[in-house]
């Protein structure tokens, strides 16, 4: 083998076509592009556009906001959180963090953190470690022995 023997496999380059070079190559005339008008041009710009009529982005009024300062948390039950612990997948003596979480399949990934809801039942004694959680969630995890840091500041609650 030498560099002046390599080649790509067959079929791995495909040659280009050559648009609008007769009848013949059956890309002539039009090119592929359909017949003629703006859109057989180039630098066509119609979207959005409703033949002169006032576009409905135009006719309907402007509603709500993005808020640039939102946060996007994982949502997640105590109940789900037990069933981890159960499941062997959730070590009790470790902190309860947004990663161990993750690691333990209860959520896909980290996003901004993760909040902690009351819906279900906590047996385990856990320390959380999470950006916030609700009320209910903060009575069930003290009623079981836990504790509860909420990080980044106040307590956020629902």
């Amino acid at each position: 083998m030498k560099l002046n023997e390599l080649r790509d496999n067959p079929g791995a380059v495909k040659d280009r076509i050559r648009v609008g070079r007769g009848i013949g190559s059956g890309k002539g005339k039009t090119g592929g592009r359909g017949v003629k008008g703006q859109k057989a041009r180039s630098g066509v710009r119609i979207k959005g556009f409703e033949g002169g009529q006032m576009p409905i982005y135009r006719r309907l009024p402007k509603r709500g906001f993005n808020n640039v300062n939102a946060r996007d948390l994982n949502e997640v039950n105590v109940g789900r959180i037990q069933q981890a612990v159960d499941a062997g997948r959730l070590a009790t003596d470790a902190p309860v963090t947004v990663e161990a979480l993750v690691a333990a399949g209860v959520c896909s990934r980290i996003r901004d953190g993760v909040k902690i809801l009351g819906v279900g039942e906590l047996s385990a004694k856990l320390t959380f470690q999470v950006s916030g959680a609700s009320k209910s969630a903060v009575a069930a995890i003290e009623k079981a022995g836990g504790s509860v840091e909420i990080l980044g500041g106040a307590v956020a609650q629902a």
